[in-house]
């Protein structure tokens, strides 16, 4: 699978590039203690990396799907000037292992006061990916910020129910729980304001946000949160979030979780249901590895998220605390270019949406729209992407603030992506975050328009951050969302536009 050699590629890049860029020797600042023991991480020039820094117990053996448990304290200095080992996942990462349960910190230098703390979740299908992916230290200084990345299990471990595990299949939610309470008990030793912490993620990092909103062991834990490029309300159809993947939403029942734990536990030689658990804990993690089985949704009617995500947020049962939300004006022409090329446009129609294909072949013509590829991406982009959030976004504002944007830079950095040459990238799904993060390896080159853009975007992120609004000295007025208002941002180029009528979703309201 094309997307699967993507993630083998950026691990690698990952791998080489392992401390900060032009480190230097500062033991006062680079040693802190934290509740289980002391770190020492790196000084750079205006900031601080601390990398690799434990904060549950390895979840292996026996604790293989259970609850993390606290690590188990130290007390000379840990090495803390490279990342953990990232969670063993389905793309041969090279280095990846079970024992992954680590955070890494960025902080400005010290200044003598807190500063607010943003915790980051990244996207990768629940499946993929580490914190160590993410270097935010753009992000930290230029918000002002102290920011915390982590990992969590992922796939078969994170997220495997079975009847034999008492409220199972969110484990790798409970391990960014307890990252959040690490923050909660160690921030003002980084300098961090345990009173203002900011969860934000992107793609299924943002559906893991959406989770905690509604997740009660997650209350008290942040005090605002940002979504970037997914809903809690996102579903997709045949085909529709990546090819050859059935239709599906990041959220399932316990009870289609548990029957399809069941099913790997037998594809795994562990159908006794008087053993299966025990049997499971055996069986090698590379075992697991080896079946791509790619995004992987979380579980609800369990103890960790009892309600559905979108039937919470629907009858205001969240945590009602500041949020941004948004995407990108171009979400679709990534997964477009994962599609077998070329795009046999009506084809996908028939298979994703039977009998409406009619429909919305005339609504999104191969004519106007400039090829088959870019068709499909922009039925893809309003349909899967912009049209869910924008029913969040009501649905949120009824009862908190929330400010909603686009990040419309349709020349932003590809990175990694192969794109086809006659599908021009545009501002496709995750080209936002090359303008907050250096990330997965690739530092890319912007011009100083879309520098000013990055640092535009930094702004914002800080600002609200620090008082739960994105406005600031300096920065075009942001409106709170009250109705289909988006802030539309691409370089030199700050507007609001109306999502309903962009993205076309009185079509496709109308359409379900």
């Amino acid at each position: 699978m094309r997307l699967r050699t993507l993630v083998v590629v950026a691990a690698s890049v990952i791998a080489s590039v392992l401390a900060p860029v032009g480190a230097q020797a500062d033991d006062g600042d680079a040693l802190v203690r934290t509740d289980s023991g002391p770190v020492r991480g790196t000084v750079a020039q205006g900031y601080r990396s601390f990398q690799g820094i434990p904060y549950a117990a390895p979840p292996v053996g026996e604790l293989r799907w259970r609850s993390p448990r606290p690590p188990r304290p130290w007390s000379q200095p840990r090495d803390a000037t490279v990342p953990g080992a990232a969670c063993a996942q389905a793309a041969g990462r090279p280095g990846a292992s079970e024992d992954c349960l680590f955070l890494n910190v960025t902080t400005p230098i010290p200044n003598g006061r807190l500063r607010p703390v943003m915790v980051w979740l990244q996207g990768g299908g629940n499946s993929y990916g580490a914190g160590s992916d993410y270097d935010p230290h753009r992000l930290a200084v230029g918000a002002d910020v102290v920011v915390v990345t982590m990992n969590f299990r992922l796939g078969l471990f994170g997220y495997l129910a079975h009847p034999g595990l008492p409220n199972s299949g969110d484990y790798g939610l409970e391990d960014q729980q307890a990252a959040l309470l690490w923050v909660r008990r160690n921030a003002i030793a980084f300098g961090g304001d345990p009173r203002t912490v900011t969860l934000f993620g992107e793609s299924f990092g943002s559906n893991d946000v959406c989770a905690h909103l509604v997740a009660p062991g997650s209350g008290g834990l942040f005090q605002r949160a940002i979504l970037q490029s997914s809903a809690c309300t996102i579903d997709w159809p045949v085909n529709g979030h990546l090819p050859g993947r059935p239709a599906g939403s990041p959220f399932v029942s316990r009870a289609t979780a548990e029957a399809d734990g069941l099913a790997v536990a037998a594809q795994y030689g562990c159908a006794d249901p008087a053993t299966a658990v025990a049997c499971l804990r055996r069986v090698p993690a590379a075992d697991f590895t080896a079946i791509d089985r790619g995004p992987i949704p979380m579980v609800y009617g369990n103890r960790v998220l009892p309600p559905r995500p979108p039937d919470a947020v629907a009858q205001g049962r969240f945590h009602r605390v500041p949020m941004i939300s948004g995407s990108t004006r171009d979400e679709g022409r990534l997964f477009a270019a994962l599609t077998p090329q070329p795009i046999d446009y009506d084809a996908q129609l028939r298979t994703s949406f039977g009998e409406a294909a009619e429909r919305i072949r005339h609504q999104y013509p191969v004519a106007d729209l400039g090829s088959p590829a870019l068709a499909w991406a922009a039925v893809l982009t309003d349909r899967v992407w912009t049209c869910p959030q924008l029913i969040d976004d009501r649905l949120l504002a009824r009862r908190t603030t929330v400010f909603t944007y686009q990040f419309a830079d349709r020349n932003a950095p590809i990175g990694f992506y192969p794109f086809p040459p006659d599908l021009p990238p545009g501002a496709f799904h995750s080209s936002e975050l090359s303008y907050l993060f250096e990330w997965a390896g690739f530092t890319v080159n912007l011009t100083p328009a879309q520098q000013r853009l990055a640092n535009q975007l930094i702004a914002h992120w800080g600002r609200f951050a620090a008082t739960g609004d994105p406005n600031g000295p300096g920065l075009p007025t942001w409106l709170r969302f009250h109705g289909s208002n988006a802030q539309s941002m691409a370089p030199d180029d700050t507007h609001v536009i109306n999502l309903q009528t962009q993205h076309q979703c009185g079509f496709w309201a109308g359409l379900n």
